[in-house]
């Protein structure tokens, strides 16, 4: 008895061991989550006067799902560059418009999930809204994915204007009929900002700035925006209307991977 007694005794501790290595382990591994820099701010803090309709959060988007690293709809973004908007709000607001911010801070694995999304070419979800006359091959070469984004530098945001008062913007129906992003106006997704010509990241060529086909209403709409934000110090991408960096960058060439969440910024 003594001899079984203590064979089982040491697989029991051996068994506890195990057990106990088990439980440790995960909590052994875990990261922590990485938190925005000092310089970096909730917009809200800023200016809570700027309306903000986060798309990537959301399925409203060119993938259809919620993108990585996108934790509450929040626009997160270096202190001169939420600086420099809160001025641009400032001098919009006496004219009779606001400021609507898309996308700001993106986190480098959000980009990550664009990749893996544009590599997939049987996903073709969001199509006929984001990219019908788009080839997904194409969507490297022509430059609509890259594997690295200035918005993970925290100084770019994807915005347009609101005519004041604002009117609510439509619901977005996941699994609805799709209308191409450069519909007419009445037809496509009922956004509540000014017609610029095309939604929000449509992937097609009339979305860059100066496309000589986009004339009347949507051009002059267009370059209201662009210098207005000139004047305060934004460059506009000319690929895409809605595209704007703060110049000098506070993070030239960091690309930073903190999810956008209250906590990334608590404090700050």
């Amino acid at each position: 008895m003594t001899v079984f007694a203590s064979a089982f005794r040491a697989l029991a501790t051996a068994a506890a061991a195990l057990l106990a290595v088990a439980a440790t382990a995960p909590m052994a591994q875990a990261r922590p989550e990485p938190k925005a820099p000092e310089e970096f701010v909730a917009l809200r803090s800023v200016d809570p006067t700027i309306i903000q309709e986060m798309r990537y959060p959301t399925a409203h988007n060119f993938m259809g799902v919620p993108v990585d690293g996108y934790r509450q709809p929040l626009c997160i973004l270096t202190r001169p560059a939420a600086l420099a908007l809160h001025r641009t709000q400032t001098r919009l607001l006496k004219q009779g418009y606001s400021l609507k911010v898309y996308d700001c801070y993106r986190p480098q694995r959000a980009v990550d999930h664009f990749v893996r999304w544009a590599k997939d070419l049987h996903d073709e979800t969001m199509k006929g809204e984001f990219y019908p006359r788009v080839d997904k091959t194409r969507l490297f070469a022509d430059g609509y994915i890259a594997e690295k984004s200035g918005h993970s530098r925290g100084s770019t945001v994807d915005l347009t204007l609101v005519k004041l008062p604002a009117t609510p913007a439509g619901p977005y129906p996941p699994g609805g009929q799709q209308v191409p992003c450069y519909a007419p106006r009445p037809d496509r997704f009922p956004d509540n900002s000014v017609d610029m010509g095309t939604g929000f990241d449509c992937f097609d060529t009339l979305s860059h700035t100066d496309d000589p086909r986009i004339q009347g209403v949507q051009r002059a709409n267009r370059q209201f925006l662009r210098k207005t934000l000139t004047d305060a110090g934004f460059v506009n991408l000319a690929e895409e209307w809605w595209h704007y960096t703060f110049k000098p960058e506070l993070f030239p060439d960091t690309f930073f991977d903190f999810p956008v969440a209250r906590r990334s910024v608590a404090g700050h």
